[in-house]
Order: structure tokens, then C-alpha cells, then sequence
């Protein structure tokens, strides 16, 4: 069983992670040619994914990543805040830099799926709500949720400040790739023989060197400017393996039942975006 826990271990370390990734640990600017990747990735223009989230334990030491949905809601794996309170986290918005610029919001509420099962890593979700609206503008946004289905050869883009090797150091910059989504059947057949796959996730794969990695953990995987998966776990990293998604359209009810259940408000936000995109389809 061993490596395939890279994303779940890389979080039950969380307390034990703020001494590994200290400013220190942080690639330089101009440092190795190796390290300017995702894994295998290039740097995201500034500005170019607004919806992109810091996940800090104190406010310091970035852990897992997340995504915008509403001015207050943060969408996330539950694996990155299992067992932790709201108090140990802050998010970090509307920068592409881990050591400068952006806005902290600190977390009031995490809601985690009641069904999470930290053994196979299923239903590995969780909704996050700032105490403070989030002020949205060029550099900050949500992205709107997916609810349709992903076909086998999609195009689809997933960022992320995790290592850029195994085992690496997390880069200063935002990084991002472009992956392809493979079928259900492909990925569970790829992972028999290391953990379960199910329906309720997706997965993503180009090839051997590119990929996922520490720190990438609950962050978007994002299909024409909708998120259609939330980084869950893989083989570290990068070695020719899928990685494995938290699907979003197989949480929809939930993810819209936690919103209401906190405030109606949140909710008639999300349906808003989703409308105005149909409009727009249309027109």
C-alpha cells in the first residue's frame, strides 16, 4: 500500500509540515531549471486563475490548495482539513506568489463530508466559509461548478504550489498543467493493485513527468472555466500513473444541501453564475 498515500500523508503530517516548508524551502526565483514545474508545468500568468486558494495552517505555511465558489464559501478535499478546527487555517487569495501579495481570510466553518473514508480516500470533500466576504476583482473570482459529465480526451488545466519533484520543494509560483481526462474503467484498471477507484471521482493523466504532487492536494482541475475535480490522491509523483480527482458533479446536491444549510444566501449565488452561463450559451 506505501506510496500511494502521498496526498493523505502529506496532510496528516500538517502539523509537522510548517518545519518542511519555511521560507527556506521555497525554490528561488531564479533557481534550477528542474523545479519550474507543477510536476512538468509551467508558471501561471498573474491573474489568470482568480479563483485559486492558499490553504495555510497560522496564516504561514501553505498546505493544501482550494478554490473560490461564493464571496464566502472555499471548496476543498476533506483530507486537507481532517481533524484540524477552523481556528488552525487561513486562506490566501488573489496572488500567484506564495511569499508575497494577496488577501488572508481567516476560516469560521469547515464542513467535511460525513461520509469520508480516510482508508480508500472516498468522498474526499469538504466546504470551507471565511468569516469575511471575499472582495472580488480582476485578480479574485469563483469558479463556477460543474454539473455535466466529463468525456474520456477532455482538455482540462490544474494548478497548484505543490512540489515541482518527489520529493521536491513547493515553488514560489503558481504552476499549472494541462492534462486529459481518461475513462473510469482506464483509471481503476491503472490503480487495481494499489487502491480503489470509484465513481464519484475523475482522473487525469498526460504522461510519465507530469502531474500532481505535494501541495496540490484539494485544488481545482478545471474544464473550460468550470471545476470538474478537486486534487485527491496519486502515485508520487508523476510517474506515468493517473492521478486521482474528487469528482464535483457527483457532489453537486451535497456541496449545494451544505451551502443552504449554512445560508440560504450562498446557494442563490451559485445558481446565479450557473444561469448566467446558460444565457450566455444561448445568446
Amino acid at each position: 500500500m506505501c506510496e500511494h498515500w502521498f496526498f493523505k500523508s502529506f496532510f496528516v503530517l500538517g502539523i509537522i509540515l510548517p518545519v518542511l516548508v519555511t521560507s527556506e524551502f521555497f525554490t528561488s526565483e531564479d533557481g534550477r531549471e528542474d523545479w519550474e514545474r507543477i510536476v512538468g508545468g509551467t508558471k501561471a500568468k498573474n491573474g489568470s486563475v482568480p479563483y485559486q486558494v492558499s490553504l495555510r495552517i497560522w496564516g504561514v505555511w501553505h498546505f493544501c490548495g482550494a478554490s473560490i465558489v461564493t464571496p464566502r464559501v472555499i471548496l476543498t478535499a476533506a483530507h486537507c482539513v481532517d481533524r484540524l478546527k477552523p481556528e488552525y487555517f487561513t486562506a490566501i487569495v488573489g496572488t500567484n506568489q506564495l511569499r508575497s501579495g494577496g488577501t488572508s481570510y481567516k476560516i469560521r466553518k469547515i464542513v467535511k463530508h460525513e461520509n469520508y473514508d480516510d482508508y480508500v480516500i472516498k468522498n474526499d470533500i469538504a466546504v470551507l466559509f471565511t468569516q469575511d466576504e471575499m472582495e472580488f476583482g480582476d485578480k479574485v473570482d469563483a469558479i463556477e461548478l460543474n454539473d455535466e459529465p466529463v468525456e474520456k480526451g477532455e482538455e482540462l488545466l490544474l494548478t497548484g504550489w505543490g512540489t515541482t519533484s518527489y520529493p521536491g520543494r513547493i515553488p514560489n509560483d503558481l504552476m499549472q498543467l494541462e492534462l486529459r481526462s481518461i475513462t473510469y474503467e482506464e483509471c481503476k484498471e491503472a490503480h487495481k493493485n494499489i487502491n480503489p477507484v470509484f465513481e464519484t471521482q475523475v482522473c487525469a493523466l498526460t504522461h510519465a513527468g507530469e502531474g500532481a504532487c505535494h501541495g496540490d492536494s484539494g485544488g481545482p482541475l478545471v474544464r473550460e472555466l468550470r471545476q470538474i475535480g478537486i486534487v485527491s490522491w496519486g502515485i508520487p509523483c508523476a510517474r506515468g500513473k493517473p492521478d486521482v480527482y474528487t469528482k464535483v458533479e457527483a457532489f453537486m446536491r451535497w456541496i449545494e444541501k451544505t451551502l443552504y444549510d449554512d445560508d440560504e444566501d450562498h446557494l442563490k449565488y451559485l445558481h446565479k453564475r450557473r444561469t448566467n452561463r446558460h444565457r450566455k450559451s444561448i445568446i
